[in-house]
């Protein structure tokens, strides 16, 4: 089994592959999400603690958490399923997937390190890698330099410089995400004033409307009292003439 072991806190990752049985023994039957202690693969992890961030079997199925099985499963898959990208409005298929627990025939398993131990491993807890790109929410890059909100977020971005094809340097920067600008402001307070606006029309068009309902009605009762009248003085007048 091969065992992918990354540190989130040094961006280093290292693949260990093992087929010792007394070591696979101590990760069977675990769940996605679980931890696992470090000695368990060895004394070079002494005082490591490992997630289970997930795998895949020999034939390329990844595991899925939720599949309470350790075996493969076939779930019918909608919008929004991990493993699954729907070609067409409301389209489900079935996929196959891995359950979450580790079983016998997972042929890479990924592990994240939680605490690193006193002894440094090399290739994992030795060195940094940097990290290439920067955040781009403007919230994310005020944690990041510790800013107020009165400062620019736009002067901090962390910016990138690589040459292209035609061997001239560019230099790129990420749209900074979530910015509160005062045309943003400005886009707010139209839009609250739009709503308002609406609800007070809608109120005056229905009062509007009720006037006229009532109106209306009003006329209908007038006009049907008069035919009711015109019809009892023409029987009086019948009976009056008849009597005569």
């Amino acid at each position: 089994m091969k065992i992918n072991i990354a540190c989130p806190s040094t961006g280093l990752q290292k693949l260990i592959e093992t087929d010792d049985e007394k070591k696979l023994v101590q990760l069977y039957d675990r769940r996605m999400a679980q931890e696992v202690d470090g000695s368990v693969l060895g004394e070079e992890f002494e005082g490591f603690l490992f997630r289970i961030s997930g795998g895949n079997d020999k034939q390329g199925f990844p595991m899925r958490q939720g599949v309470l099985t350790n075996t493969r499963v076939r779930l019918l898959c909608s919008k929004g399923d991990k493993t699954y990208r729907p070609r067409r409005a409301g389209e489900r298929k079935r996929k196959s997937v891995r359950g979450c627990i580790v079983g016998h025939d997972i042929a890479v398993l990924n592990l994240v390190v939680t605490k690193i131990g006193e002894k440094t491993v090399p290739g994992l807890t030795d060195d940094t890698a940097p990290r290439r790109l920067g955040p781009k929410r403007a919230s994310n890059i005020r944690k990041l330099f510790n800013l107020t909100k009165q400062d620019d977020v736009t002067q901090y971005v962390i910016k990138r410089e690589f040459t292209n094809k035609k061997g001239r340097t560019v230099v790129k920067s990420p749209k900074v995400q979530r910015l509160i600008t005062p045309l943003t402001l400005q886009r707010k307070r139209a839009r609250k004033a739009a709503k308002l606006s609406s609800v007070l029309r809608n109120k005056e068009e229905a009062a509007a409307y009720k006037k006229l309902l009532a109106q209306r009605l009003a006329e209908k009762r007038e006009e049907r009292r008069s035919l009711i009248s015109k019809r009892r003085s023409s029987r009086k007048s019948k009976m009056g003439a008849e009597k005569s």
